[in-house]
């Protein structure tokens, strides 16, 4: 089975496998984004730990399910967002204000709309996760 949006699969696997209640799940194809994705919600307690395992053709991550993601997915079409648009989005994607995170790929590198906003940044929306 092969789709084209690694990031999209990779989300929605997760959220169905918080669904179900699983502790663990593995993600069948890894890249350098999806990495940073899954770093950002680490940092911010979405997620637990995960480590790649090697797979028969490609490497597969395999990580660690908190228990506390209502909601997440990538974001499509990936919008241009300036320094002080972020909350144009966040009305959109996320339910309340300061709850979830938008994850947003900048000049700097991956991080939430929060830090961005914080250093002055406007890069592409990638994904939300609440």
């Amino acid at each position: 089975m092969t789709l084209n949006d690694t990031l999209s699969n990779a989300l929605s696997n997760i959220l169905n496998n918080e669904k179900v209640g699983k502790s663990e799940c593995i993600i069948s194809q890894s890249s350098k984004v999806i990495k940073e994705v899954l770093n950002v919600m680490k940092n911010n307690e979405y997620l637990g730990d995960f480590s790649e395992v090697e797979g028969t053709n490609n490497k597969k991550l395999k990580l660690f399910l908190l228990g506390k993601i209502n909601k997440c997915g990538s974001i499509k079409p990936r919008f241009s967002v300036k320094k002080d648009n972020f909350e144009k989005y966040e009305k959109r994607f996320l339910p309340a204000k300061n709850f979830g995170i938008l994850i947003v790929s900048t000049q700097k590198g991956i991080m939430t709309h929060s830090e961005a906003a914080d250093k002055g940044l406007g890069g592409r929306l990638l994904a939300y996760c609440y």
